[in-house]
């Protein structure tokens, strides 16, 4: 740790983090079998944890909570207390499977659908082939028990849960106190991008801090979901301005 205080937007704690410096550190910890939970937190999380307690508690616990969203970003400036940049869930995704092929780490993966993981560990193996894949289970279950017994027995050194807010949190934090190390990370919607069923945005679009706007182009369905974006800055300029 290297001692920044945490910056609260809403009720969520972030960890002033660089890129760099937060990959440091879970390179460390899961070197030293240290067990870490890490929240990538969007404006969705933030807003819906500031509504539900039982969600935000469980978000509170994690070890790491880092900025995946600019609106995130957007807050913290708005609060005052500027985070240093915007870490997108899917990158870390992809640096720590980077560092497993590098250092021979394990990894299991949890979630989307049976073909979309399928084809997702299919290109993970291409391109990280000195991974190993302690084992692999999709999203659609009903008691967790087999893979919470998987998990422990295989002691993966990474574990990527992609069942979306708020069930990823909630599972890893049912089923954390049973395991004896690893990295736990919710992914979101990072083993479809894997996969190739869903395309991120270009850098262009990335670098102006507009991957929103481009999903939504892409997927119009969403704009239900864009929503929370307004909803959430003007919650956060209520909180400092009016309370």
């Amino acid at each position: 740790m290297n001692g920044k205080p945490k910056i609260k937007i809403l009720h969520t704690s972030f960890d002033y983090k660089t890129r760099n410096e937060l990959m440091k550190e879970l390179f460390n910890r899961v070197n030293n079998l240290k067990k870490t939970f890490l929240v990538t937190a969007n404006p969705e999380i933030v807003y819906y944890a500031d509504k539900d307690p039982f969600y935000q508690q469980k978000v509170n616990q994690a070890d790491y909570v880092i900025s995946d969203g600019y609106g995130v970003i957007l807050a913290s400036k708005i609060i005052g207390r500027k985070l240093p940049e915007r870490i997108p869930g899917f990158e870390v995704m992809c640096d720590l499977l980077s560092l497993g092929n590098s250092h021979g780490w394990s990894a299991y993966f949890l979630g989307a659908k049976k073909e979309v993981l399928e084809k997702a560990i299919f290109n993970i193996k291409e391109r990280y082939p000195n991974l190993k894949i302690s084992g692999f289970r999709d999203g659609y279950f009903t008691d967790s028990t087999d893979i919470r017994n998987e998990i422990h027995t295989n002691k993966p050194d990474l574990v990527f849960v992609a069942l979306g807010f708020p069930k990823q949190e909630e599972w890893i934090v049912e089923n954390y106190s049973e395991m004896e190390k690893g990295l736990f990370i919710g992914v979101g919607g990072s083993f479809d991008v894997m996969a190739g069923v869903v395309k991120r945005a270009p850098a262009f679009w990335r670098n102006l801090n507009l991957e929103w706007f481009y999903r939504l182009i892409k997927q119009p369905s969403r704009w239900r979901r864009m929503l929370v974006l307004p909803a959430f800055v003007l919650k956060v300029i209520k909180n400092k301005y009016f309370s």
